[in-house]
């Protein structure tokens, strides 16, 4: 049931019905629109993808009186009292499991790296077997893991680029010898059909972890495994401070459908979807 303060909301939106925009990390912009294409076959309801970089999406969090957003990442302490102050209360979500994934170019003999190289060349520390980091965005999720996980505040200002998008990397990087591209991995196991030919002309790199004595493509197994060294976790962040679509948006995604869809795209669900088993009470003894 709504309380008083739904009832504004209630002719316009409920968790079943009416319409909404959702903040959705780029990287992560494929798996979303899957989903929301079949909530929307389901139900009465209209989400609006609106495509932003991690940094845009949280400060457009606080400045909106209310907001979904889809990140892959949970809320820190001090964003959490931020809506603590607006007085509300987060919802959070974790719906699946993804992959930052290192590409090369097919013309590039090798299809392996080292992550310790990678995170030396974050340091500034140049490699003969890198010519340069290709990154979306400056201010992307995937920017921020990379600076977490290298413990630096600023990037390289030599070696190290920045587009708009995960197509635009994919694209300069099929086409550029030596670059490593840094990317979503739900890129590249649901291209749109305009990149796959940027697709079939990169190779997704297996990466050894820091200390590891494997190399591990970011395939769905080794990242339910836990091999693979870049994996992350993905959460819905409802702010509505109401019952509306957020509330039935995460509750489809973190159901059966929704974890079937995350399944089917190669991502790792967090719930793994159930079985369904017919078992007949008489055994056909019938012999051909």
């Amino acid at each position: 049931m709504c309380n008083k303060s739904d009832k504004s909301n209630n002719n316009k939106e409920s968790i079943l019905k009416g319409s909404t925009s959702i903040f959705v990390d780029e990287t992560l912009v494929p798996i979303v629109e899957d989903q929301v294409a079949i909530f929307e076959s389901k139900y009465d309801a209209k989400i609006k993808i609106v495509p932003k970089s991690e940094a845009e999406i949280i400060v457009a969090l606080f400045k909106e009186k209310s907001g979904i957003a889809i990140l892959t990442r949970n809320l820190t302490v001090n964003e959490n009292k931020i809506f603590v102050e607006k007085k509300i209360t987060p919802k959070i979500t974790k719906f699946a499991t993804d992959a930052i994934a290192f590409i090369s170019s097919k013309s590039n003999k090798d299809t392996i790296v080292e992550l310790e190289t990678v995170i030396a060349f974050m340091k500034g520390k140049q490699s003969p077997s890198i010519k340069g980091l290709v990154f979306d965005n400056p201010n992307s999720s995937t920017v921020r893991y990379m600076k977490n996980l290298a413990e630096v505040n600023d990037i390289p200002k030599e070696g190290v680029y920045s587009f708009k998008t995960n197509d635009e990397v994919i694209k300069f990087v099929a086409e550029n010898e030596g670059m490593i591209g840094v990317v979503g991995i739900n890129w590249l196991t649901q291209p749109m059909p305009n990149m796959q030919t940027y697709i079939d002309k990169v190779n997704a790199l297996s990466v050894k972890a820091k200390g590891g004595a494997k190399f591990y493509p970011p395939s769905q197994n080794n990242i339910a495994e836990g091999k693979y060294p870049l994996a992350r976790d993905l959460y819905i962040i409802n702010a509505q401070g109401f019952s509306g679509l957020g509330m039935g948006f995460a509750s489809f995604v973190a159901g059966d459908i929704g974890q079937r869809i995350v399944l089917k795209s190669g991502l790792l669900p967090a719930y793994m979807p159930g079985r369904k088993l017919n078992i007949s009470s008489e055994i056909n003894s019938d012999k051909k």
